[in-house]
């Protein structure tokens, strides 16, 4: 099934479309989307329809920073019921890891992680669209959305350490650097905000401690968890230990202190091997690395961890249907109209 998406993703998409002097209403009913449905923003709609909806605005904008320029226009409300008991929680740290926990909540196709290390804090961010799009915007949008969200709680001051983006520099970098300030880097390895550990252990204001059992126990209510599993925490070393060229079984075994049968066992439980993770991990980037042209073959084939971009090829048509270079040029080409 193809993922879907909360309507509030396109919060404020038709004022910023009618004020860039493009027809929203037209191209949505381009990519398949009804208009007058994103009054409802608990709706759930296509989000493969609403990345290529984003495209095109984008294009037709002449605005490279659409998907940016939307995330400007979100409010912490368009999180929809989980910002009730977002606003209750402690600190940071806590809002952050709960956002991350249940952001399918909110968007099916969204996956983020929270990692920490040497003091410094990293959220990255992908999408899983589950076949070739197109998807700057839709990036763009969801780090930005991030970024809006720690400013909530961190003040309007406050300054992430970088924000990185997989994909080449518009040409006009101004609104980037406006929103972000001037840390925003791009042709990166991921997606995403690199933030100061310590940031995360600030109190959160708005919290109220007598109403946050409350705003819990009727979260719990209606929550969908996505917790961290030994599977994500498998793919995570996997995606850590490709670039090195040293991915195996063994290795990652070590780094989480069992033996290679431990692991073997794990996987089994939920229907993989570890051969299954790595060509999945590797597909996944792989859509990301690939998309950005500035980006050489060889070089991805590097990051995947191939020992020659023969045998990346190879494995990307296995995998895609196509070539690297097909894909890439596809890509390019930009959304197909449903």
């Amino acid at each position: 099934m193809k993922p879907l998406v909360r309507n509030a993703a396109l919060n404020g998409y038709m004022e910023l479309g009618e004020s860039l002097g493009v027809d929203p209403r037209a191209l949505m009913k381009r990519v398949g989307l009804d208009p007058v449905g994103l009054a409802v923003q608990d709706r759930w709609i296509s989000g493969t329809a609403v990345t290529d909806l984003l495209e095109l605005s984008a294009v037709a904008a002449r605005r490279e920073e659409f998907g940016l320029l939307l995330a400007e226009r979100r409010r912490f409300s368009n999180l929809g019921p989980i910002s009730l008991v977002l606003r209750e929680e402690p600190d940071v740290r806590s809002a952050l890891q709960l956002l991350i926990r249940h952001e399918r909540m909110c968007n099916e196709m969204m996956r983020s992680r929270l990692t920490e290390a040497d003091g410094l804090a990293t959220v990255k961010v992908s999408l899983e669209l589950g076949e070739a799009h197109r998807a700057r915007q839709a990036i763009e949008l969801a780090v930005g959305a991030f970024h809006g969200f720690l400013r909530v709680f961190l003040g309007a001051r406050w300054r992430p350490v970088s924000v990185c983006f997989t994909h080449g520099a518009p040409r006009d970098v101004t609104a980037h650097r406006r929103y972000f300030g001037p840390v925003v880097e791009f042709d990166r390895e991921f997606n995403g905000l690199v933030v100061h550990a310590a940031a995360l252990d600030t109190p959160n204001t708005m919290s109220d401690p007598l109403l946050r059992g409350y705003a819990r126990q009727y979260f719990e209510s209606i929550a969908v968890t996505s917790e961290t599993t030994e599977l994500d925490r498998v793919r995570e070393l996997i995606e850590v230990l490709l670039p090195t060229g040293r991915c195996s079984i063994e290795q990652v075994a070590g780094s989480l202190g069992v033996d290679r049968r431990t692991v073997h066992r794990h996987l089994a439980a939920s229907g993989e091997t570890f051969s299954s993770l790595v060509n999945a991990t590797r597909a996944q980037l792989a859509e990301q690395l690939v998309a950005n042209p500035r980006r050489s073959l060889t070089e991805i084939s590097g990051l995947l961890g191939f020992s020659a971009p023969s045998a990346f090829s190879r494995w990307f048509r296995d995998r895609f249907g196509v070539s690297a270079r097909e894909w890439r040029a596809r890509r390019e080409a930009g959304p197909v109209p449903n």
